[in-house]
């Protein structure tokens, strides 16, 4: 008898121990999922784009310097320039026509010119950022200069590897002050910025607007 009743009593905790969540348990467990994804759910997609930002941003850069690098070996003047295909585009102008050609010849060299494209979301404005909600223009440390270039003028390259201010084949070096071109990252919701820097030496920089100051 002691031994059937033990045997009822384990069969009853093994059934017991096999009934699952209460409908409260599952109620409890998600809300917690819900009140943790309203948190981290925006974290991860600011996290995203601000990624992609500076990954157009990097590419631009790194276009700038391909662009100072071949100046240089070429012994001739370049200029970074920008068009919209099918999403927005910089390329290296290497024969200053002002479109994108295929195929140039260079020093007696055919080569097409480089190119980037960026996500559809991304663009570069032909002028700086202004009105509501802008960010304050990016200001480089220890340049005293006064004067700043921006979007809406052509970064160019001369045979020196130096920038300037392009303007119809002319590349004066060294130029009066240092050259800051913004990107816009169109988001659902707002607008991410972000900018190229490019000192008068001809470094590059990439900095990011997080809604108070440029990092």
């Amino acid at each position: 008898m002691f031994f059937k009743s033990l045997t009822c009593y384990r069969h009853r905790e093994g059934v017991r121990s096999r009934r699952g969540f209460s409908m409260l348990e599952l109620m409890i467990v998600l809300a917690i999922s819900m009140v943790v994804a309203a948190y981290a759910v925006p974290m991860f997609l600011q996290a995203y784009y601000d990624v992609r930002l500076k990954a157009a941003c990097a590419d631009i850069s790194g276009l700038m310097q391909k662009a100072r690098i071949q100046a240089a070996r070429e012994n001739a003047v370049f200029s970074i320039q920008y068009r919209v295909s099918t999403v927005q585009e910089a390329y290296i102008d290497l024969n200053n026509s002002g479109s994108w050609d295929s195929s140039v010849t260079i020093n007696g060299v055919a080569q097409s010119e480089p190119i980037v494209d960026f996500g559809g979301t991304i663009t570069v404005p032909t002028s700086a950022q202004s009105g509501t909600g802008a960010p304050s223009p990016y200001v480089l440390v220890g340049d005293t200069a006064g004067t700043t270039y921006n979007n809406s003028t052509t970064l160019g390259w001369s045979a020196r590897g130096l920038p300037c201010a392009y303007v119809t084949g002319t590349c004066a070096t060294p130029a009066a002050g240092y050259f800051v071109y913004y990107v816009e990252d169109k988001r659902p919701n707002s607008i991410g910025y972000g900018a190229v820097v490019v000192t008068r030496s001809g470094r590059t920089k990439v900095v990011i607007w997080n809604g108070a100051a440029w990092q």
